[in-house]
């Protein structure tokens, strides 16, 4: 198994923690998304969205973070990543998608220079918008797993799910682009109680082999 990622990739480090957490091995390849690896004729033949990560085994090359930690979650069944009735699968999934699909995006790497390079906005301009998406996202998912029962130790009961594998990734980056957390207290306690688990350390971004 090879997974194609670069360090500080939210969306790699959500497979890097899936992977761990289900004790599977794999063979790491590097791809520096700000030296425009993702570009290269070898890696678009991978990955036509020239994005990370890329999850290649036996059976194919497979793309999307939430797709392939499904994949894995079908594949690798124990100890499972989703919980075991349709509702709670459903809460698991739609934190996951909260963070995946509505908060990363807007701060994605190419969506920010996008917005510098085409759109003209400066950098005060470009850390103002990754600031506001990123307390609004924040903000909502902290409300919810704040008031809702059905949450523990973790986002959803007292194991790790596909939704602590998004939220760590996501806090990671909030927190290196120097916005306070505070405000965040469920958030943060459940952080430090996935980065108590050795997947969650060892797929920290400052431990990998491409970390800068």
């Amino acid at each position: 198994m090879k997974l194609y990622g670069y360090f500080r990739s939210s969306a790699a480090y959500r497979v890097r923690i899936a992977l761990g957490l289900k004790g599977l091995p794999y063979e790491y390849a590097a791809v520096h998304l700000r030296k425009d690896e993702q570009t290269t004729k070898a890696y678009r033949a991978l990955n036509p969205a020239q994005l990370v990560p890329a999850l290649v085994d036996e059976r194919g090359a497979f793309t999307q973070s939430l797709a392939i930690m499904e994949y894995l979650e079908e594949r690798y069944p124990e100890p499972p990543l989703l919980p075991a009735t349709p509702e709670a699968r459903a809460r698991v999934r739609a934190i996951a998608l909260g963070i995946a699909c509505d908060i990363h995006p807007l701060d994605n790497l190419r969506v920010l220079r996008y917005l510098m390079r085409t759109v003209g906005a400066s950098e005060a301009v470009k850390d103002a918008w990754y600031r506001h998406w990123i307390d609004t996202g924040l903000a909502a998912l902290e409300t919810q797993l704040a008031r809702e029962g059905e949450t523990g130790e973790f986002c959803h009961a007292n194991a790790p799910t596909l939704a602590d594998c998004c939220l760590v990734p996501q806090l990671a980056n909030a927190r290196r682009a120097g916005i306070p957390l505070e405000a965040y207290p469920t958030l943060q306690r459940i952080e430090a109680r996935c980065n108590a688990l050795p997947a969650f350390v060892e797929a920290a971004p400052e431990r990998q082999p491409d970390a800068e």
